[in-house]
């Protein structure tokens, strides 16, 4: 993969946080509508290649795996030569291997692709999150969440555009989506000179006052914690809350609404999060967030209607809102791997979390099971003061 050379310092200091804050919002966005894409159209791969559930589940696991250690990797890289490096390289490959996934119809070329756009995820994933880190260390208040806003907005156009485009042939609309994301990742090379300013200022500073010894790891494991608890949940949102609802004899269009008004208020929740951050501080909020998503999704399993369903996805999404933008923002002080580690640990979560809530169902029921994402947000507000205190 080629890496962007470092721009020199003078055409850097041309550019500012504010500039690296809009070019990052376009980044997130971008990556929401390629993984909605992709997701959204994945019952047409599946039947492209005549694939079983298992085999199309060994392709998802190939992308799992390619992401979590490309997660690791990139820190790694991120740390020695920071972000600026690691965003277009990654932007273009993801965006060539959508295109090349439509027209893949073996299970060992899927296998292939799926492992390498999971690998173009996870560096692009580290690539921004540490990026967002030094950005909003820059403006010196919460911006946080409005990154991960963006990506949640991204997400809902994507969806979207899946929806609209439902007739065409998926690879038609795979070649489109991904063509547009590489062009527009290598018509932004110019400007991630300023994110590169940024990344200056923070290599330096990061090991003149953390160093590899003092990096607080456990901390680091409870923020991973706290975000895979978080991501299983969206996991649990978007493969069983359609499923719920069904299950309650619900109409498809009603079950289908479950997890659109979950994602849209968690973009909702992460609009407001920033400066709900900065006037109430992390922990408060998320231990309030999380208990509201905990109490909303479980009373909405126990009164089992479909509108106190609805109600209680809602709450789900509008409560865990923030917690992953809060945990990346505590891991950043121990620089690019220690942001690497909690996102690793949280899309864990996301990729365990609806096998396991599968299986607990097929021991029990569908509503029984959905009751381990409430005791997660439960969790979650409980170690919210223990892992989202200020650093000493």
């Amino acid at each position: 993969m080629t890496l962007i050379a470092q721009p020199p310092a003078a055409d850097a200091q041309q550019h500012g946080p504010k500039s690296a804050r809009h070019l990052l919002v376009g980044y997130y966005a971008g990556l929401g509508v390629v993984m909605a894409v992709w997701g959204a159209r994945m019952p047409a791969v599946q039947a492209a290649a005549q694939l079983s559930a298992g085999r199309l589940a060994v392709v998802l696991l190939a992308a799992a795996f390619g992401m979590v250690a490309a997660l690791q990797v990139g820190g790694r890289l991120v740390h020695h030569y920071g972000a600026a490096r690691l965003l277009v390289g990654p932007a273009v490959l993801l965006g060539l291997t959508l295109v090349a996934l439509g027209w893949c119809r073996s299970l060992p070329a899927l296998i292939t692709a799926a492992w390498i756009f999971g690998i173009a995820h996870g560096l692009f994933d580290i690539a921004t999150n540490a990026s967002a880190v030094r950005c909003q260390d820059a403006y010196g208040r919460p911006i946080m969440s409005g990154f991960h806003a963006a990506y949640s907005v991204g997400g809902l156009v994507g969806a979207g555009l899946a929806v609209a485009t439902a007739r065409w042939p998926h690879e038609v609309l795979f070649a489109g989506v991904g063509a547009m994301a590489a062009l527009v990742a290598l018509a932004s090379v110019p400007a991630t000179r300023c994110v590169a300013d940024l990344d200056k200022a923070a290599v330096a500073h990061t090991a003149a006052e953390l160093g590899p010894a003092s990096r607080p790891r456990p901390r680091v494991w409870l923020l991973g914690a706290m975000a895979g608890a978080c991501l299983l949940g969206e996991g649990a949102a978007a493969d069983w809350a359609a499923v719920h609802l069904h299950t309650l004899q619900a109409s498809a269009t009603v079950s289908a609404a479950a997890y659109a008004a979950y994602s849209a208020a968690m973009a909702a929740g992460r609009l407001a999060g920033d400066r709900l951050t900065a006037r109430y501080g992390p922990a408060p909020l998320i231990r309030a967030g999380a208990a509201l998503a905990a109490a909303g999704l479980g009373i909405g399993l126990a009164v089992g209607t479909v509108s106190a369903a609805l109600v209680g996805w809602t709450l789900l999404g509008l409560g865990l809102s923030t917690v992953v933008p809060a945990a990346v923002t505590a891991a950043g002080p121990g620089g690019p791997r220690a942001v690497a580690s909690v996102a690793a640990v949280g899309y864990l979560g996301m990729l365990a979390g609806p096998a396991v809530i599968g299986a607990l169902a097929s021991l029990s029921s569908l509503p029984a099971a959905l009751f381990l994402p409430v005791f997660l947000a439960g969790a979650v507000a409980v170690a919210s003061h223990r892992a989202l205190r200020p650093a000493r």
